[in-house]
């Protein structure tokens, strides 16, 4: 019995596009929550809001690093 070969579920052609698009958004929500945090008291902020932004930003930077990595041909 031969082993099955191991594929990607994402099509190799699709990295470039996801990695600068999880990229984008993980840079436009990291810049939303600077944002937030420079522009509140400290009376106003919410602790749900910063963890729900942080793993946000922390989800899409991450993936999008990963897909960057794969599409310059790192494979991790």
């Amino acid at each position: 019995m031969a082993p099955k070969r191991i594929t990607s579920p994402v099509p190799d052609t699709w990295y470039p596009s996801l990695a600068v698009t999880m990229l984008a958004i993980g840079l436009v929500v990291t810049a939303s929550f600077f944002i937030y945090e420079a522009t509140s008291s400290r009376r106003n902020r919410s602790l749900a809001k910063e963890l729900v932004t942080g793993a946000l930003a922390s989800f899409f930077l991450g993936f999008g690093s990963l897909f960057l990595l794969l599409a310059s041909g790192v494979y991790v």
